[in-house]
């Protein structure tokens, strides 16, 4: 990406109609749960393995809600591991999802979280570029749509974010993408924006303010439709699917457009 092109832009404004009110309504009974959750134990995870299509196993952690929930995955952003979601993924079941955070094999550790798969892998002497994560992606995708019988909502976070969109073209699996931060990060292997005026399910794509009109070319073969682009203005944002995380003073305008998103693959 070239950070010279970057400039800031503010998000379009949503016009205050009915749905808009009703959705503003069920943000601020959002915004209490979170509140809440805060003084609370955080939903406990389990620890679950699966088998991605070239053999090697793959770890994630399991928040379950309620069975009859569909599932949401969330994938890590490089050096990472399913740990970046331990603060984030319990508030995101109160959506009404399940969530399955993966360790992909391009990963490390976060939050003190040592990313299993990627140990593995590198104990199995398999190669850990980026591209190679896409088996453990696609093998969550499966795992979780065999339990739930629904369609799977992919949220991925730099690196995972660009593969989930990529891997939404062509998997009928999945309902909807979150994509915080996706980018080129490929090279020559794969030309991300190319491939993306194949979408024909709903997409939010979000980044920092500085990210935005990066962002808006990558995303200018999609139809517009289909695409919900966000960027914060109160602040610069966070890199990746940290943006959702404590440490964003921006926190709030990501969940805020997150919610309204959700209720609209919802209805």
């Amino acid at each position: 990406m070239d950070n010279d092109k970057f400039y800031v832009q503010p998000i379009r404004h949503y016009s205050m109609n009915i749905a808009t009110i009703r959705r503003f309504i069920t943000f601020l009974w959002f915004t209490a749960m979170v509140v809440v959750a805060g003084t609370m134990p955080l939903l406990a995870q389990k620890a679950v393995t699966f088998t991605a299509k070239d053999g090697l196993l793959v770890t994630a952690d399991l928040y379950e809600s309620d069975a009859s929930y569909p599932y949401l995955l969330l994938f890590h952003q490089a050096g990472s591991s399913r740990g970046e979601f331990r603060e984030i993924a319990p508030r995101l079941t109160k959506l009404g999802y399940n969530c399955l955070a993966v360790d992909l094999r391009a990963g490390n550790e976060n939050n003190f979280v040592v990313n299993q798969t990627s140990l593995r892998a590198k104990e199995q002497k398999m190669p850990t570029t980026y591209l190679d994560a896409v088996p453990d992606m696609q093998a969550a995708i499966e795992y979780a749509a065999n339990i739930s019988r629904k369609p799977v909502v992919v949220l991925g976070s730099s690196y995972s974010a660009s593969l989930a969109l990529v891997l939404a073209t062509k998997n009928p699996q999945v309902a909807a993408v979150v994509a915080f931060s996706p980018g080129e990060y490929f090279g020559s292997r794969l030309m991300v924006r190319d491939t993306l005026s194949y979408l024909r399910i709903p997409v939010w794509i979000g980044g920092t303010s500085d990210e935005l009109p990066y962002l808006k070319t990558l995303s200018s073969k999609i139809d517009p439709q289909y695409l919900t682009l966000f960027a914060p203005v109160q602040g610069k944002g966070i890199h990746g699917a940290s943006a959702l995380g404590p440490n964003n003073p921006s926190k709030d305008e990501y969940w805020f457009s997150l919610l309204l998103f959700f209720n609209q693959i919802k209805e």
